[in-house]
Order: C-alpha cells, then structure tokens, then sequence
C-alpha cells in the first residue's frame, strides 16, 4: 500500500528539531521529560544505543533553553516553560570526526569551542581544551547575564572509535576527562548539564572527576525518553500503520526495556519500516 508524495514527510535521519518543527514532520513529543529533568535536578547522564534519537533529544534541549517558543507550539512543554529567560548553550557534539588519529580529539574540541565563542562574540584565551571550556563558560555567563547549559552528545565515541588502538583510547579517555571535569569545577556558572553515549557510566575512569552527575539510564520514568513508545506509534503514527500487523511491528522492533517493565520500539527501524513497508533488520 503506497502513499500520496504530499504526505508529511518521516524524519529519516533527521536529527535537527529545528527542521523536523519547520517542515511538519513526524514528530514524537518529548519535550514532557525536558521539563521534568529541569524540575528534578540538573546534572545527567544516559545512555543509549545509535539511532535510538538521543542527538534529536539533545537539539530539542538547545532549541529550548534558547527560549525558541515558535518550535514549541502545541508541544507539552509549551505552557509550563519560561520563555521570558534564554540561556546561552554549549553543545560539544562527538557524532562525527576520526578520533582514531593522534590528537584529533584536543583538535576537534579546540575548533567546537572556538566556533561557540565567536558566534558569541567572544575571543578564547587558553591552549587547552579543559581550560578554554572553563573560560568560555564563565565568559558566556558573564556576558548573557544566565548561566550556562552544557550538552554533551555522543560523550563516549572518541574512546570507542579507537578501541584498536589502545594507546589513542586512553589518551582520548585522559583528555575527555579533563575536558568533563570542568563541568564540576564551573557548576556556579551552570544551569543544566546533559551527557549522552552508548556505553555505560562508568565514575571509575571517564567520569571520575564529575561524580555530581545523576544517571538517569535505568530510572523507571525515563525510560522512554528515548525511543517510541506503543501510544507513540498508535497516535502519532497512526496514519502510517495502515496495512501493517501490529503484532509482527511489536516482534520485530519493540524489543528495548530499561525499565524492566515499559518496552520501546527503535525509531530508526520504525521510520524505515513505516517508508520501505518491508521488515528488515534495518
């Protein structure tokens, strides 16, 4: 069964909130666990599998904090945030580049942090990644007059990149350490952290300089923030899963729990199954 091409579009491999709210795609609302992990705290880590949404997460948290009302129209956050108050970002994003090659890493933060602070207006000072983050902090807080909110996507690829070559990993591992570290030292200048991967927490060697962080990865009413749930799919998908057995899509991708009881289905493979109509392990 085939579909008019003046249907919304699915969100392939979109990871960009901005283009998914301005072009009407598809969208699953996660903007309810945003809220919640203001409320509740304000340091966090999760992990997750690739292609599970935490980048789209993560663009979603930017396009908030910096107070983009117009994306969030209809949203559930929309009516209990305060649009009034923007506040600058940092967003470091590990999602691409070849961390296999010696110090790429310090090379790759350098030009990430230098971009941040020009489009701000403001000239960096300092050698090393550690200490430059350190000081386009304070300087964003000091400059914008709010503190600042800390995104970490992909936090962990730069170590499993270069498994292969031991010597590079850990080399990768010292430096994202020192680099994070600044997260717990600067936390006065600190509205909200976040930190995503696909490895588990581990405070004994990456993190071992930011034990304030709180990993949500297995805590019960976080366990779909990431990842459609059944309602998602009945609901916001509900167009799109004409023709398909519910029960064959439920055995085929649902098969994510880190709640041990509520169950969520791999976005990417229900996307392309909603496209291709065929299942596969995509």
């Amino acid at each position: 069964m085939g579909f008019s091409r003046d249907e919304r579009r699915l969100p392939i491999g979109v990871q960009s909130f901005l283009e998914i709210r301005a072009a009407n795609l598809y969208y699953v609302d996660k903007t309810g666990f945003a809220l919640r992990l203001v409320r509740d705290g304000k340091h966090y880590f999760v992990w997750r599998p690739r292609r599970f949404g935490k980048s789209l997460f993560v663009d979603t948290l930017k396009r908030l904090f910096k107070g983009r009302r117009e994306l969030f129209k209809g949203l559930a956050i929309e009516p209990d945030w305060d649009w009034s108050v923007r506040y600058p970002v940092v967003r470091l994003d590990f999602g691409k580049g070849n961390f296999k090659r010696p110090g790429y890493l310090h090379a790759n933060v350098m030009a990430q942090l230098d971009r941040i602070g020009r489009e701000a207006g403001l000239e960096l000072r300092y050698d090393t990644a550690p200490d430059h983050l350190d000081d386009l902090i304070r300087a964003l807080h000091g400059r914008c007059g709010q503190r600042v909110v800390i995104l970490v996507d992909e936090r962990d690829k730069p170590i499993l990149d270069a498994l292969e070559q031991p010597e590079i990993a850990s080399e990768n591992r010292d430096d994202l350490r020192g680099l994070y570290s600044v997260i717990k030292s600067c936390d006065d200048h600190l509205h909200f952290s976040l930190l995503t991967g696909v490895s588990k927490f581990s405070k004994a060697s990456l993190f071992s300089g930011l034990n304030n962080l709180k990993d949500i990865t297995l805590t019960p009413r976080f366990s779909s923030i990431c990842g459609y749930t059944e309602r998602d799919l009945d609901t916001v998908f509900a167009d799109r899963l004409e023709g398909l057995d519910r029960e064959d899509v439920r055995d085929w991708y649902s098969g994510y729990s880190w709640s041990g009881d509520e169950r969520v289905y791999n976005p990417f493979d229900v996307l392309l199954l909603l496209d291709e109509r065929e299942y596969k392990n995509w």
